[in-house]
């Protein structure tokens, strides 16, 4: 369906220099004899002047010629430059450590500055940041396979292994040596709950809660905990920690209020910039995956984005139920779209009831 099916829409477009609406349409000035893309960054004609056009081609068979500028013939630049970041992803998951920039850039056929603007808004992140998120999470996977903290470290790229262990507990929550052994020594607070929802479990590590995780049944929930973290020791909640459960419980049922919990955040530099602007949207609010993706500077990511919100693993506290399809529909959740509604549907009636 087309998005600017309207004059007015065009023009709105064309006056924003909106890089979306570019590929729906081109316009043409009778004056010039050029048609562009909305997104050109040239003097805008008068409305008089301008016509509009479904493509390229049927401006072309008008008389019109393409602007030297925007290139309305050719394809987005965004397109262009997409296999030269892919390229670029592939050396630097290819490289034992992070290639140089200046490497990484002649990979892709651009100068190390347009290359540094061109991959960031493509993937989200800095070629520094991409590359440290895949040292992590190499990191992890082999820790998890049983390698030595020495033998992870260097297999994933990290040149010395003071800047592992200062990325470590950010990273993983907990020491090399524990993640490996599946949180052998760590200890992890966690208790069972029900809740309007279902069951609840709720864990956290010393620095703040690092799940909740929400289900059909208790046992299902303990077992999936149990099977991520087989040797840490699993402590029951105290009353402190009862007091905590509590407030979380209290966050599902009233999804709308705020509550300044402590939280143990896990995940990659792009993901973790998901979770922040997740935390940035209001109760009763929702935002799309593009608009999200636009929110933190990586217009173009949305599918990045919705895998960031996928990975989340602490409902309603970083509330990607807010998260909804372009058209306003309703998409996966990894507690099940019926949870995902309902949060909606309390945040939306407290909203409405709200003097």
């Amino acid at each position: 369906m087309n998005a600017f099916p309207t004059e007015s829409a065009r023009r709105d477009a064309i006056a924003a220099r909106d890089r979306a609406a570019d590929g729906a349409f081109v316009y043409a000035v009778t004056t010039t004899g050029v048609y562009c893309r909305p997104s050109c960054p040239a003097r805008r004609a008068k409305p008089e002047h301008v016509r509009f056009f479904a493509t390229p081609a049927q401006a072309a068979r008008a008389g019109f010629r393409p602007c030297r500028r925007c290139r309305p013939d050719a394809p987005p630049a965004v397109s262009r430059h997409a296999a030269g970041v892919e390229a670029a992803c592939r050396l630097i998951e290819a490289a034992e450590e992070p290639p140089a920039l200046d490497a990484i850039a002649a990979c892709a056929g651009l100068s190390r500055f347009h290359f540094h603007r061109v991959f960031k808004a493509a993937t989200g992140l800095t070629p520094k940041a991409y590359a440290a998120g895949l040292r992590a999470r190499r990191a992890r996977a082999a820790l998890a396979a049983g390698a030595s903290v020495t033998a992870a470290l260097y297999d994933a790229g990290f040149g010395a292994s003071s800047r592992f262990y200062a990325e470590a507990s950010g990273r993983l929550g907990m020491a090399p040596r524990a993640w490996r052994d599946g949180g052998a020594h760590a200890r992890l607070r966690f208790a069972l709950g029900e809740t309007s929802l279902g069951a609840i479990l709720v864990a956290a590590t010393e620095k703040g809660i690092a799940a909740i995780d929400l289900g059909d049944d208790a046992e299902t929930l303990l077992a999936r905990f149990q099977a991520r973290f087989p040797a840490a020791v699993l402590i029951g909640g105290d009353a402190a920690f009862e007091r905590l459960i509590a407030r979380v419980v209290a966050l599902v049922e009233h999804p709308e209020t705020t509550a300044d919990l402590p939280l143990d955040i896990r995940g990659t530099a792009f993901q973790e910039r998901v979770w922040r602007a997740l935390q940035a949207i209001p109760p009763g609010a929702t935002a799309s995956y593009a608009a999200l993706a636009e929110c933190i500077g990586a217009k173009g990511a949305a599918r990045a984005v919705a895998g960031a919100c996928a990975a989340n693993r602490l409902a309603v506290a970083i509330p990607c139920h807010r998260v909804v399809r372009g058209d306003g529909a309703l998409s996966g959740y990894a507690w099940g779209v019926d949870r995902k509604r309902e949060l909606l549907a309390r945040e939306t009636a407290a909203a409405e009831n709200k003097p």
